[in-house]
């Protein structure tokens, strides 16, 4: 295999360039993307709300969502080399296919009635595993489609918030109308959009790595490009303290603070400003480009413990909807800086690699911050817990500002005069 993959023949490049960030190929990837995002985001929601409504235990539907999540998080590294082995596109339209016969077959069994449990376990980590597939490839991709990778990333991330607003909305809605199947039919044809509108990039020539080396080499090929970078490292070790101390627990002590007092309602509309904030956060970061974007991402995170503050302080429902909006801001910009820094840090023949390592150990250690928020709050009590994790939380930015590379890195400059839609936008 060469050291580049023609993943689609090259259009000739026309007379003038496109928009730095709505090229031709963007808006295809865009279409891509939030359809699966959308899809993604209604699942766990329709899975769980079905089964529920059918008459099984909480038990199964959390059953079902371990055989959804342990497929991404275990396979996930291994989605990283075989989208740097085949190139990220036809990764991600083999995982697109793949959902797409998952979901069509989900459908049936819920409109034909769930009476085999096995039958939906085996969907939901063929689905779980679809999305190993797809997750490397997704960050990848984005410095192949657009001259202004942040940009890119701020309207990425601005749809992967209204996306997940509207997904579990949407799929509440349906299956309150015993509808899940129809949910199931719903995420069937986004997939079969996203795998369309991924079929129609004109991507030209994309890095890969050489032929003749195992699985296991480009594992380590991959591990050794993500530790010899230590602002990538030293962030990742960072966030994952703090997703087992602070954003892991965080939910479901929330939910037991607000629940009991406020009701359900306000928990999911304070939920719903999280979203928000987000929104809010993505369309500042496509305008605002600092020279150091790890340490303007990390001051952005200071807005993160006026959450796990505000419900310390037993606070009315508008200020921690006023929190959690801040709190989304904070995280949208980070989550744009961050995304943009390792797309244009780390070179493209090693980045699907290098993302995937980054995906397992950032929100790999979610899932366990999330288990021992039970046992942890019967010991210590739900108020230690949370003002454990607030102090955490604020911690986190200072730990990211006080480790020199991680705030000294400078921002790549945006490249100027390309056409994303040419072998000239491809990653050097």
């Amino acid at each position: 295999m060469p050291a580049s993959l023609t993943d689609h023949p090259a259009t000739a490049a026309p007379a003038a360039p496109e928009p730095a960030i709505w090229s031709r190929n963007f808006r295809r990837y865009f279409t891509a993307r939030s359809a699966g995002l959308l899809s993604w985001a209604m699942l766990p929601v329709a899975v769980s709300a079905g089964l529920l409504s059918a008459g099984r235990g909480l038990d199964t539907a959390g059953y079902a969502m371990a055989f959804l999540i342990a497929p991404f998080a275990g396979l996930v590294l291994f989605g990283g080399v075989l989208a740097d082995r085949f190139t990220a596109r036809r990764m991600m339209i083999i995982a697109d296919l793949t959902n797409l016969t998952a979901h069509v077959l989900l459908a049936v069994l819920f409109w034909h009635g769930v009476d085999r449990l096995w039958q939906l376990y085996a969907l939901l980590a063929v689905a779980g595993t679809a999305n190993a597939l797809f997750q490397p490839g997704a960050s990848s991709t984005v410095p192949l489609v657009s001259r202004d990778v942040q940009g890119a990333n701020g309207v990425l991330r601005t749809s992967e918030a209204i996306t997940g607003l509207g997904g579990p909305a949407l799929a509440g809605v349906l299956v309150g109308f015993g509808s899940t199947g129809w949910v199931m039919a719903l995420s069937a044809l986004a997939y079969a959009t996203s795998a369309g509108c991924l079929f129609a990039l004109r991507l030209g020539p994309v890095p890969a790595p050489p032929a003749g080396h195992s699985l296991w080499h480009h594992l380590a090929v991959g591990w050794h490009e993500f530790r010899s970078r230590s602002w990538l490292w030293g962030v990742i070790l960072i966030w994952m303290v703090y997703a087992v101390l602070a954003w892991g627990p965080q939910l479901s002590l929330a939910a037991g603070v607000v629940v009991p007092t406020h009701g359900p309602t306000a928990f999911g509309l304070v939920n719903c400003a999280l979203g928000a904030g987000t929104v809010a956060g993505g369309l500042l970061a496509i305008r605002y480009k600092p020279g150091r974007p790890l340490a303007a991402g990390a001051v952005a995170m200071f807005a993160y413990p006026l959450y796990p503050l505000a419900l310390l302080l037993h606070a009315p429902v508008w200020l921690l909807a006023a929190a959690q909006v801040l709190v989304g801001a904070g995280l949208g910009v980070w989550g744009v800086m961050w995304s943009t820094v390792v797309q244009t840090q780390v070179p493209g023949e090693v980045l699907n690699r290098v993302h995937a390592y980054e995906v397992a150990g950032s929100v790999g250690l979610y899932p366990l911050g999330s288990a021992l928020a039970g046992p942890a709050a019967h010991a210590f009590g739900p108020g230690h817990v949370l003002a454990a994790g607030t102090l955490v939380a604020l911690l986190t930015p200072v730990a990211l500002l006080l480790a020199r590379p991680v705030r000294t890195l400078p921002r790549v400059p945006d490249r100027p005069g390309s056409h994303p839609d040419t072998p000239a936008a491809q990653i050097s």
